[in-house]
């Protein structure tokens, strides 16, 4: 007994310091917005003498901050609805209509996993190129529905998959469509895949430095990764107003994760315990 009680008690300090040690960068980015860039540079592990929100107000004033923060919010969320709306159609009818072909196009979703779309950048440029999709969100909006779609069917049709047939064959005796069948009865039951899915994909699309660089030219229409480039400068920079504005900028992603953490959670983990 004293032994199971030793190994618990190691097993919360090893987690209490694996958690200290992840939440100590976003502490001291926080601490960091709050002091001068004089204090940072001379003691940048320090806590601030005397708490400044004069990197906020720069930040607010010197660049056009929240338009780069209202673009990221618009192409996170609609990607992210994009998405979970393909998803879901396209694996409910992968999972629960078995036909010739079925595997053969799982398959196919799933290759998109398996090539960096990155590898074909020139292409895909000459394409949003002959669309008129060039420095426009919605270019970033497609090709972040295009990367997320294989992994949230991967997800959601596995999740599909353990949901008992019955619920479905009960649902049509009532009388339910099949869209009613997958609106009103699966759905529910798929908060935690949903979750997931909508978490790493709001990350992923969120935090993205690479298409908005490539894609994206007008000012007005760049997203916080590439705006805050121009804080940047070629001799020096302001490291108070960098991470100020990298403080404003974790805030969505922790408040969507706090707030589907437990979806999130419990759909890493499904499966794992029958």
């Amino acid at each position: 007994m004293k032994t199971n009680k030793s190994v618990r008690g190691l097993q919360y300090a090893a987690a209490y310091l694996g958690a200290l040690v992840s939440l100590y960068p976003i502490f001291l980015m926080l601490t960091s917005s709050l002091k001068t860039n004089i204090q940072i540079l001379k003691n940048p592990m320090s806590l601030p003498t005397s708490i400044s929100f004069a990197a906020y107000s720069k930040l607010i004033h010197q660049i056009p901050f929240f338009t780069y923060f209202w673009n990221s919010l618009v192409v996170s969320v609609a990607s992210v609805v994009l998405i979970l709306l393909f998803g879901v159609m396209a694996s409910f009818y992968i999972a629960r209509y078995p036909f010739r072909w079925n595997g053969a196009l799982f398959f196919f979703f799933l290759l998109g996993m398996m090539i960096p779309i990155k590898l074909g950048i020139v292409p895909l440029f000459l394409l949003m190129k002959k669309l008129s999709m060039l420095n426009s969100i919605w270019s970033l909006i497609s090709v972040y529905t295009a990367i997320g779609l294989p992994l949230a069917i991967l997800i959601l049709t596995g999740f599909f998959r353990t949901l008992p047939k019955e619920l479905e064959e009960a649902a049509r005796i009532d009388g339910s469509s099949d869209f009613g069948v997958m609106w009103h009865v699966l759905l529910p039951l798929m908060r935690p895949a949903l979750g997931t899915v909508m978490i790493m994909n709001f990350i992923t699309a969120w935090n993205d430095f690479f298409f908005p660089l490539i894609f994206v030219q007008d000012d007005a229409k760049k997203t916080i990764p590439v705006g805050m480039l121009s804080l940047f400068g070629q001799y020096s920079t302001d490291l108070s107003m960098l991470f100020a504005g990298l403080t404003l900028a974790s805030v969505p992603m922790m408040i969507i994760f706090f707030l589907a953490s437990k979806q999130f959670m419990e759909g890493m983990t499904a499966g794992a315990v029958k």
